[in-house]
């Protein structure tokens, strides 16, 4: 069983720009763009990407919840989901794909403010 995963080079750069203009840490950040992630109806096993980014322990990432984050992938896939491939592997994949969607997001928005308005915001808009 792992208990790290490292993100792709690109998560990394996406995770730090956000930090340095919304002031909130890599770790919450990653759980939005896992969030986001789970939203779309794409499938998530073809999504590849690198491991040269940022380190991030599984219970900083996913902490008490744990066993909500295995149940949402398990749900999004359809099928269970067995403990070493929800962490690192569909999580990290998670991860990383939602990181982008989570960048163009902020770009969008353009401000803090409107930025966690649109979040909060997210699922309905995608269910419209």
């Amino acid at each position: 069983m792992q208990f790290r995963l490292k993100t792709s080079k690109e998560t990394m750069e996406i995770l730090k720009q956000l930090q340095s203009s919304t002031n909130l840490t890599p770790n919450i950040l990653a759980r939005f763009a896992i969030a986001l992630s789970l939203l779309s109806k794409e499938p998530i096993e073809s999504f590849e990407s690198d491991t040269n980014g940022l380190e991030f322990n599984r219970n900083t990432l996913t902490g008490e919840y744990d066993f909500v984050y295995k149940a949402l992938i398990a749900q999004h896939l359809g099928r269970p989901v067995a403990d070493d491939e929800y962490f690192p592997f569909l999580i990290k994949k998670h991860l990383d794909r939602g990181a982008k969607w989570l960048e163009n997001e902020y770009k969008y928005a353009g401000n803090y403010e409107k930025f966690i308005k649109g979040l909060a915001n997210f699922e309905l808009e995608m269910i419209r």
